[in-house]
């Protein structure tokens, strides 16, 4: 297993975490989280990222350095966020070797024709400041036509191989190392793998948290060897007070040592997925990247706790898109096959077969 002491430890019930500790002052370990988990193509992705969404104008930049600075070695961005300059920038100041620092970015919705694809990936390279990126995604499952208003593209969000084609054609072209998509459900994941693909999605990237903790996805996902990434891992803006506030976050917290963020972060990398803290507060940033492992009983406690409620989902563009359909509980015309259609994954398994942690 490969595991590092920055970040990611196992505490006991009587030993305190303090953050930036190391290891050896920490009670001796007879299990861990893991630090990576390995894709398909054997790249280790690392399992806690900065995220990078909503930080604003000479914000980002510090965020970056100082998350690199704690031992951060993954950036989690996309061409909307509007400041993969300011991120490319950041790399490059912080001294941390290219090689080093997972670089995640995301296809946008407008560039999802085939021949939009490659110039997308080029301005976010270029602007980035390197020459490939370890992760491609398609950012939603939805397509507008180039230079409309939001105009929806009928047959390529009914349809989305044409687009995964010409990811994969990065791949090939060494621009991107892996590739996966973003906010599709099971329906939309299903249409895409029954198509021959060369590679298949390596990663779903989802509102995954407390209080839409999504457990059929997740479980559909591990059966299928697609790993989740959980953005608002602490809930919408609105939402991360009361997360922190919630009675068995507190309980855990308290009995471990450790702060509720951490609990809750530590939660989402214990269930198995890559999770996506945001932050532009130096000490949050620190704060968020030191995990433990939950004694079980503790991890089933929050577990339960998260899918007993009623699901919150907050970020749902749907209605702002004057979509004709919910993008999260409609799959849009969409052709899903069979449950027992052997050969939707038959074009995936040559090649790469499933997210392990390690």
């Amino acid at each position: 297993m490969y595991v590092s002491c920055l970040g990611v430890r196992t505490v006991a019930r009587s030993a305190k975490l303090r953050m930036g500790m190391p290891c050896r002052g920490a009670h001796r370990n007879l299990s861990s989280l893991p630090t990576h988990f390995t894709l398909p193509s054997g790249d280790k992705i690392p399992a806690v990222a900065l995220g990078v969404w909503q930080a604003g104008k000479d914000e980002v930049g510090e965020a970056v350095k100082t998350a690199l600075k704690a031992g951060y070695r993954h950036i989690d961005g996309a061409w909307i966020y509007r400041n993969e300059e300011e991120v490319g920038q950041a790399l490059r100041e912080s001294g941390v070797a290219r090689d080093q620092v997972w670089l995640t970015s995301k296809l946008w919705n407008t560039f999802h024709a085939p021949e939009d694809v490659e110039p997308a990936l080029d301005e976010s390279l270029q602007k980035l400041g390197t020459d490939y990126l370890d992760l491609y995604l398609i950012h939603w499952p939805i397509a507008f036509k180039k230079g409309t208003n939001n105009e929806l593209d009928k047959e390529l969000t009914a349809d989305p191989y044409p687009t995964w084609k010409k990811l994969e054609e990065m791949v090939d072209k060494g621009k991107v190392r892996n590739i996966g998509v973003s906010n599709f459900n099971i329906p939309r994941l299903r249409n895409l793998t029954a198509n021959q693909l060369k590679y298949k999605p390596a990663v779903n990237q989802v509102e995954l948290n407390y209080w839409n903790p999504q457990p059929e996805l997740l479980k559909w996902a591990k059966e299928n060897n697609i790993l989740l990434e959980a953005y608002s891992p602490l809930g919408s803006n609105k939402q991360v007070k009361e997360t922190l506030q919630v009675p068995e976050i507190k309980e855990i917290a308290k009995e471990l040592g450790i702060t509720p963020a951490q609990v809750v972060i530590s939660w989402h990398v214990q269930r198995g997925t890559v999770v996506l803290p945001k932050s532009v507060t130096p000490s949050r940033v620190i704060e968020n990247f030191h995990v433990v492992k939950l004694p079980d009983d503790l991890f089933d406690k929050l577990e339960k706790a998260a899918t007993s409620h009623p699901p919150q989902r907050v970020s749902n563009p749907s209605k702002r898109w004057n979509l004709p359909f919910d993008v999260f509980d409609d799959d849009g015309g969409v052709i899903v096959p069979d449950e027992d259609d052997t050969g939707e994954r038959a074009g995936a398994q040559g090649w790469r077969e499933g997210a392990t942690a390690v």
